[in-house]
């Protein structure tokens, strides 16, 4: 008899089932049945399934609906007329959902856990200058008398050849389904199984949603660093209700205006800072409110703590500034010429950065350039292109003397640039600002937070010191004693 050989030092690898295991187990399942719906690039994921055997167990429909007339009469009219987005593929799982509800009895079959997949794509253009992009989504039971779960993503093809994006969508559209089922219970693991098989250089995956009764406790702005984390996409946007949104649909055309920070926690300062940034860059020309966006951004290189990422510290930081009613962005991009560039995909409207003394004087330290072959020039190029301006919020030093763009001092070398930048109006002071503010330090209110000192809660903006208090953030605690003696 054959037994399997282990050597010493030999570690525990991972079997990653074959894409046609994967449809071959789902197939095999008797009570796992459902619609494939696919529009725009063939019927490439259900392929998959009707060529592992025993799909007849698994596949009530496969359907395309790829003329626009017949999309439209079975699905509904998008109010903008386009078809590759997340609403037309909400009411492609919606409709497919009800239809096989409706069309197969349930006292027939009463183990069943109906699902629907769906996807809306474009597939790369005959130019190539647009590479394509889709929607990709769910919406499945895992007990026959549960409510439905759904997880919707979006996709972005890095490939340049429509053949090879087929083939990269079909196997996208396994691993979520094979996931859904098998491996629903991590969410976090979910995301990392989507690309079995597949390379990042292949696809981008920049939004994803959890709902329903096996996410209740999935927590979706968490998701969205995982995506950055795993290095699934540079960046990804959430609104105040912490709802992880497209950031094409977002930034598309807008006026941005962006602060960077740790917002450990976000005091006086950001929200100074925001406010007074926000008013000039409206007095822009060609800025008007209707169609300008703020973003808070933090990188990835603001959550690290000893090299890893420290989940909680960054759920208490967007939890406070969505309660303010921000949008917030993560992002894997160091420096802040990357940020205009990821932004400049978008939008060519006008942009601005609201920053202080110290984050300028950073920007013109050449080491951060060394990777550029062109160094801080090239650099400098991408970052003040076009219309760009850096909004300055003044700082205090050790002497109690106010620094701005006048008085800063940067490395000799790099002073003629600066005086350049300077001249050319792509700096400017905020001049309107409370001076109290220049002596708070988010480093200062984190300390005294954490060793239960008081006089922190006048530093940070009306109500958030409540937030902290009430749901323990930063790793608040609170005094009991103090509280019983009152």
């Amino acid at each position: 008899m054959d037994t399997e050989i282990k050597l010493k030092g030999d570690k525990v690898i991972e079997q990653i089932p074959s894409i046609k295991d994967k449809a071959l187990r789902i197939n095999l399942n008797e009570n796992i049945y459902g619609t494939f719906a696919e529009i725009g690039a063939g019927q490439e994921t259900v392929r998959h399934f009707f060529r592992a055997g025993g799909s007849s167990g698994t596949i009530a429909k496969a359907t395309s609906a790829y003329d626009k007339e017949f999309s439209d009469s079975i699905y509904g009219i998008e109010a903008d007329g386009r078809y590759v987005t997340e609403s037309r593929l909400k009411k492609m799982l919606l409709h497919e959902g009800e239809l096989i509800e409706k069309r197969l009895s349930r006292k027939k079959h009463p183990n069943k856990m109906f699902f629907c997949y769906a996807n809306t794509v474009a597939t790369i253009d005959f130019a190539k200058q647009f590479k394509g992009h889709g929607w990709v989504g769910i919406h499945f039971q895992i007990e026959p008398d549960e409510g439905y779960n759904e997880i919707i993503l979006h996709i972005r093809f890095k490939e340049t050849d429509v053949r090879l994006q087929q083939e990269t969508l079909g196997i996208l559209g396994v691993n979520l389904i094979y996931g859904a089922y098998y491996k629903y219970n991590d969410p976090k693991k979910f995301l990392r199984y989507l690309y079995d098989h597949l390379d990042k250089d292949q696809l981008e995956i920049d939004t994803i949603n959890f709902s329903g009764p096996r996410f209740k406790d999935v927590d979706n702005r968490l998701m969205s660093l995982q995506l950055v984390k795993n290095g699934m996409t540079d960046a990804v946007i959430f609104d105040p209700e912490g709802k992880n949104i497209l950031p094409a649909a977002i930034l598309y055309k807008k006026n941005i205006l962006t602060l960077r920070g740790s917002f450990r926690p976000v005091t006086k300062v950001n929200m100074d800072m925001y406010k007074e940034s926000l008013k000039m860059f409206l007095d822009e020309n060609k800025v008007d409110a209707e169609n300008t966006l703020v973003i808070f951004e933090i990188t990835l290189s603001n959550l690290r703590s000893d090299g890893e990422i420290d989940e909680k510290d960054f759920m208490d930081r967007a939890e406070l500034l969505c309660s303010l009613g921000q949008t917030v962005m993560i992002s894997n991009f160091q420096e802040y010429y990357k940020v205009v560039e990821y932004f400049a995909k978008y939008t060519k409207a006008r942009m601005g950065l609201a920053m202080g003394v110290n984050n300028l004087v950073d920007i013109f330290d050449e080491k951060y350039y060394r990777h550029l072959s062109g160094g801080i020039l090239e650099a400098f190029g991408k970052l003040f292109y076009r219309d760009m301006k850096v909004y300055l919020y003044p700082m205090i030093d050790e002497n109690g003397i106010i620094i701005n763009s006048e008085t800063l001092k940067v490395h000799p070398r790099m002073k003629e640039l600066y005086k350049f930048f300077k001249y050319n109006g792509k700096v400017v002071d905020i001049t309107n600002f409370n001076p109290k503010n220049l002596e708070v330090f988010s480093r200062e209110v984190l300390k005294m937070i954490n060793e239960n000192r008081s006089g922190w809660e006048t530093m940070l903006p009306t109500g958030v010191a409540q937030i902290i208090k009430e749901q323990e953030l930063f790793g608040y605690k609170p005094n009991i004693l103090m509280e019983k003696s009152n």
